[in-house]
Formats: C-alpha cells, sequence, structure tokens
C-alpha cells in the first residue's frame, strides 16, 4: 500500500526516458549535468482523499576514477520521513559509477532496506565479453550469482536517468513510442514511451514550469498495471530536469514533485518567473 523509494526512482527513470531509437541511446555524449549537481524531491501517496507527504529523495554527482580514468560516481539516497517511518520505514541507497563521456557503467550497487526487507544488488559491467555480473541478495534467501548477456544499449536503472537526459527531444512528434532497454532486478527489459508533446505544469510550492509530457508503457507487476497509466512532466530546457510526476498503483496513487536543485550545468530557464 505504501510508496517505495524503487517505485519513485523507477517514476524518474521513466519520466526522463526517451530517443528516435534505443540504439541512439548509446552514443549520446553527456551535455545536460556536471560534477556537483544536487537534486532532490518530495514523494506522496494518495490514500482516498488525502496526500501524504511519504518521503524525500536526492540525486547526485560526484567526480571519481575508475581504472585510472575519469569517472563520474553518481548516488541516490532515499528515505521515509519520521512521521511515516511507523506505517513503513524506507532506507534506500542506490551507486554507480560510469564513464564521464557516454555514461556507460562500471558498476552499480542497490540497496534497499523497506519495512522489515532487506536486498542487494551488485552488478559488474565487462565491456570486453560484453556481459554483466550480477551478484543478488533477497532477505533471506541465498545470494543468487549470475552472468546476463549485455544488451546493446541497456542500462541500470540510475545510469538511465542521466542517459537519457541528454536526449535531442527536438527530434520527436507528439504520439511517438519510443522503445529502450533497461535493467532491474536481474532482468533487462524491453519498454516504451509514448511523447504527449508540451504542457506547463505547476508544483506543490507554487512554482510553474514548462515541460516536456510523456506517458510511459509499464510492466504489470506487484505495484503497477499494465499500461500506460503513468503521467511525468520534465524541463523543456537543456537540465532535462523530472518535475512532477504521477502514477496509478494497484491501490492508490504515487507523486513524485521537483523540491530544488543545485549545480545544474544550465539556468533553470523552463521555470515560468512570475
Amino acid at each position: 500500500m505504501f510508496i517505495r523509494y524503487r517505485l519513485l526512482v523507477t517514476i524518474l527513470v521513466l519520466s526522463t526516458l526517451t530517443s528516435t531509437s534505443v540504439s541512439s541511446q548509446c552514443n549520446d555524449t553527456n551535455f545536460a549535468f556536471k560534477a556537483g549537481e544536487v537534486i532532490s524531491y518530495d514523494a506522496y501517496y494518495n490514500w482516498g482523499f488525502i496526500w501524504l507527504n511519504a518521503g524525500r529523495v536526492t540525486f547526485s554527482v560526484q567526480k571519481t576514477t575508475v581504472n585510472n580514468q575519469a569517472a563520474y560516481f553518481i548516488k541516490s539516497v532515499g528515505a521515509t520521513i519520521n512521521t511515516y517511518d511507523a506505517l513503513y520505514r524506507v532506507r534506500d541507497t542506490f551507486e554507480v559509477k560510469t564513464d564521464t563521456l557516454y555514461l556507460n557503467p562500471f558498476t552499480f550497487r542497490q540497496v534497499t532496506n523497506e519495512g522489515s526487507t532487506k536486498a542487494t544488488y551488485n552488478y559488474t559491467f565487462n565491456r570486453d565479453k560484453r556481459t554483466i555480473t550480477a551478484s543478488i541478495k533477497k532477505d533471506k534467501e541465498p545470494v543468487k550469482n549470475t552472468n546476463i548477456p549485455w544488451k546493446n544499449c541497456s542500462f541500470d536503472v540510475l545510469t538511465m536517468v542521466y542517459k537519457a537526459r541528454n536526449i535531442d527531444f527536438s527530434t520527436h512528434k507528439t504520439g511517438d513510442k519510443i522503445p529502450l532497454n533497461m535493467l532491474v532486478d536481474g532482468e533487462i527489459h524491453a519498454i516504451y514511451i509514448r511523447y504527449l508533446g508540451k504542457e506547463t505544469i505547476e508544483t506543490r510550492d507554487g512554482r510553474k514550469f514548462n515541460c516536456l509530457k510523456f506517458t510511459p508503457m509499464l510492466v504489470k507487476g506487484t505495484i503497477f498495471e499494465s499500461g500506460e497509466n503513468m503521467t511525468v512532466w520534465v524541463t523543456d530546457d537543456k537540465n532535462r530536469v523530472p518535475v512532477v510526476v504521477e502514477a496509478e498503483i494497484l491501490i492508490g496513487t504515487v507523486k513524485a514533485v521537483f523540491t530544488g536543485a543545485k549545480n545544474l550545468r544550465y539556468p533553470l530557464s523552463a521555470e515560468v518567473k512570475k
């Protein structure tokens, strides 16, 4: 019933994805963000007629090195607020190291603590063999070690957030369906989003942004029904920052709302000034 941080990360991933084809995502170079960027969100859950402020999420980018090569260390941390902990406590972390040009991942780590359950995912991406070495530990289950074929233009969920922010949106028409590949829970999933054009959206604190609007195709599971039951808005500027995301789940509705950013690469020109 209660919002999960992994759901919010997935929402933010899907809200930034667009491309003329899956293959075009591979060779896009980074122009949208820089080291030092930090973006924050509030997470809400709708229960009946009440919107509950459930948690906080931050995304950050730092400089690092991998095998003496310049790299980004990208991290996302989510937690339910104190008043929500009694209902469903969440303390989750996603971390990935990528190269700085094409944002291809080197390693990915996900640690989720949700209620009484805990899971850890570790992926190592082998560029030469085109394989992903995965080590997955879920709650009381034994560790699962496996090798996954690394399909061309497939990325973990956190890398995909930043990779997709570098897509040229001017090549799309309203109604376009755009395919993509994403690694989630040790499997690569082929899904798509539908581009719905431009719209101005207002956040809960009264700020307005000129945005690009999408609906992603969702895979039926424990949270979602299948179909296009999510609507997302990202800034219509070079930053491509997700602003508001709203999704229907099996019980209720969830929403992620942008609250602020530091050290963006460009001015937030999509904001409508009063």
